[in-house]
């Protein structure tokens, strides 16, 4: 996934001029078909663990809304970002967990349980939690649209999973036989979103300094040291801290990218942060799932 991303990143930036005919209006129904993908893999024992281990999903969504918000406010202000790019580093931070953490997880042989409850509890908490923290945190600088924002994600991301859900109910024989499909599918909708993105702010790309691709790697480093961190101090088993390292530390920035275009559009650069981070989260999440997988055949 993580090279695939990259690639896709590449090419945009090597010929922006074919991507850049898709306009970035297109990345809120792409994201909506990963999402519509994400209702027809859940199921009910996805959100049994809510009631069964409500503890453990209680401090990973804690970790996922605290965590990274106040890492994108403290490093926007240790390295004076412009408000434009604040705000997307900001928005980053805000969004709840994606899909490709339950990957992940999965590689890195972590709690999967645990991740796709926090992935789902998240989701579910966002069109509240994310524009109230992008406004409480953002708000003096920029104007935050918190009703359209929650609008946004209720369109973009809720119906969609829910059309998942009603479909896996009404036709579980159909919805099946594509399931295990989905993780390809998931994958080439992100490196679309991702060339979309890129393109159509490849010069802006150029132009900006190596500062913001810094900043990006270490909202996403520290998350996930951070996640960790929190799972050892609460003396969690690894499979746990895993799980809440990697869903802390990578976010839905495909949606972060998609509310940024659609409610910020005077501030372009906004859509910056999102982008870097939806390719460089895959690599570093491969690479610590191959970390983890290195350390358990070491040992």
């Amino acid at each position: 996934m993580g090279l695939l991303v990259l690639l896709s990143a590449v090419a945009a930036l090597t010929w922006p001029s074919v991507f850049s005919q898709f306009k970035p209006t297109i990345i809120s129904p792409l994201l909506g078909v990963i999402m519509f993908g994400m209702g027809l893999t859940l199921q009910a024992s996805d959100f049994r663990i809510v009631f069964s281990r409500p503890k453990d999903v209680i401090t990973g969504c804690v970790a996922q809304f605290t965590v990274m918000p106040l890492l994108a406010w403290l490093l926007a202000r240790v390295f004076q970002l412009d408000d434009a790019l604040t705000v997307g580093v900001v928005l980053v931070g805000c969004c709840p967990g994606g899909t490709a953490s339950n990957v992940i997880t999965y590689l890195a042989k972590g709690d999967l349980a645990l991740s796709v409850g926090m992935t789902g509890v998240s989701t579910m908490l966002a069109p509240i939690v994310t524009p109230m923290l992008v406004w409480l945190l953002a708000g003096k600088s920029v104007d935050v649209d918190v009703v359209g924002m929650l609008l946004s994600i209720l369109w973009v991301v809720i119906l969609p999973i829910a059309a998942g859900l009603i479909a896996k109910r009404l036709w579980p024989r159909q919805t099946a036989a594509v399931t295990d499909y989905l993780p390809a599918v998931s994958t080439l909708v992100i490196c679309a979103i991702v060339m979309i993105v890129i393109a159509a702010n490849a010069q802006k790309l150029f132009a900006s300094s190596m500062i913001i691709i810094l900043v990006v790697m270490l909202h996403n480093v520290c998350g996930l040291a951070v996640g960790y961190g929190i799972g050892r101090s609460l003396q969690l088993p690894a499979a746990k801290r895993r799980a809440i390292s990697i869903e802390v530390g990578m976010q839905n920035s495909g949606l972060a990218s998609s509310l940024a275009a659609l409610h910020f559009a005077a501030y372009p650069m906004a859509t910056i942060p999102g982008a870097i981070f939806s390719v460089w989260h895959n690599i570093s999440g491969t690479i610590v799932a191959r970390m983890y997988t290195w350390r358990d055949n070491s040992q």
